[in-house]
């Protein structure tokens, strides 16, 4: 049996979400990269003091640095 490729997650330039797609959800933004560090779930964003300093105001998947 052949060993499974793990699909590489893309992370919009734009907002930092982490994108299942060819466009961001969060942005719209097709403006996506395979280089970025970092994995963060926001879960409540009005609540959370890295998502203030992030400017995110939607729950979901994001990283911390994309290059």
């Amino acid at each position: 049996m052949a060993p499974r490729s793990k699909k590489q997650l893309m992370v919009c330039r734009n907002c930092h979400h982490v994108v299942d797609g060819e466009a961001c959800v969060t942005c719209g933004s097709t403006n996506l990269s395979e280089d970025w560090a970092g994995y963060l779930y926001i879960v409540d964003p009005k609540n959370s003091r890295i998502a203030k300093k992030m400017n995110i105001d939607m729950p979901g998947r994001y990283a911390l640095k994309v290059r």
